[in-house]
């Protein structure tokens, strides 16, 4: 990454790298879908809307973005879009790490499942569902995988009691 992006907003990230590959990969795939774009220590960070992560996934994909590492999630209470994702993302042969973020509402904590693209998603996603509630939609399995089934509520959110739920 070069120094001239680092904390830059959106246009600045595009303008200072125009060659990056997962730069162009979601450009080419479709530049309004991109919401923002940011380098911060040397990390490049890439946000869409949560409808449509998993394409995005398929655009770095093709792009030679062929590891999938882990997505986690943040709960962001009382801002709105509460959650936010974090999906990041290897190329062995860039030798780069990316992150891919979309923000999530808590009316409606739902976005596309990623299995489709990367299967290693799989306990990744059912995990952020156990503990914060966020379903991904089209998931294989989505069940919880920490909590016991008859568990209440989601004991990664900030408003969940720190004793439980009695």
């Amino acid at each position: 990454m070069t120094e001239v992006a680092t904390l830059l907003g959106k246009q600045a990230v595009l303008d200072a790298l125009p060659d990056h590959p997962a730069v162009k990969a979601i450009l080419a795939w479709d530049a309004q879908a991109l919401a923002d774009a940011k380098v911060d220590r040397g990390e490049l960070t890439l946000s869409v809307a949560p409808e449509r992560i998993r394409e995005a996934c398929a655009a770095l994909r093709a792009a030679g973005y062929n590891f999938f590492d882990d997505v986690t999630a943040v709960d962001w209470h009382p801002s709105v879009p509460r959650f936010r994702l974090s999906y990041h993302l290897l190329s062995h042969g860039f030798k780069e790490y990316i992150r891919l973020r979309t923000l999530v509402d808590e009316a409606d904590p739902s976005v596309p499942s990623i299995t489709p693209i990367w299967p290693a998603a799989n306990f990744y996603e059912r995990e952020v569902f156990d503990l914060f509630g966020i379903r991904f939609e089209g998931h294989p399995d989505l069940r919880r995988i920490m909590m016991p089934e008859d568990w209440k509520g989601h004991p990664l959110r900030k408003d969940y009691p720190v004793e439980g739920y009695r």
